[in-house]
C-alpha cells in the first residue's frame, strides 16, 4: 500500500469523519454518521482504496 492521501486531505477527512461520528452519536443523523470511521481509518492510514481505484494521489512527492 503506497500513500495516497495528502496532509490537507487527512485534515479534512479526520474533520468530516468526527463531526459525522458527533452527529450521529447526538442522535441527529441516525446510524449512518457512523460511516464517519471510514473517513477517520483512511486518514489514520494514508490510504485510500478509492483514491487507488480512481488513480488519484493528494500526497505530495519527495524528489
Amino acid at each position: 500500500m503506497k500513500t495516497n492521501v495528502g496532509g490537507l486531505d487527512r485534515i479534512a477527512r479526520v474533520v468530516a469523519g468526527l463531526v459525522l461520528i458527533g452527529l450521529a452519536a447526538t442522535g441527529t443523523v441516525g446510524v449512518w454518521g457512523w460511516l464517519g470511521i471510514v473517513p477517520l481509518a483512511t486518514a489514520a492510514i494514508g490510504w485510500c482504496p478509492a483514491y487507488t481505484l480512481l488513480g488519484i494521489n493528494s500526497c505530495s512527492t519527495k524528489p
